[in-house]
């Protein structure tokens, strides 16, 4: 299990160092949606997140911050 703030964290650094805008889009009742420049992210209000929907989130921001970027 991964913490939520952890990935929003990891994310937010990268988009930092890659000088890619990374905003809350909007709020959700379970979700909460971020803005990875042109690329919407779904991330679930949930404190601690399973390795494999962390995986999909980290998959889903390649389109912006490039191919296997989190390792």
């Amino acid at each position: 299990m991964v913490k939520q703030r952890e990935i929003l964290r990891r994310i937010a650094a990268e988009a930092r160092r890659q000088h890619v805008e990374w905003v809350i889009a909007r709020e959700g009742a379970n979700h909460t949606v971020y803005r990875l420049g042109s690329t919407l992210i779904p991330i679930p209000r949930h404190s601690e997140i399973g390795p494999g929907l962390t995986e999909a989130i980290y998959k889903q921001a390649e389109a912006e911050l490039g191919r296997r970027w989190w390792r």
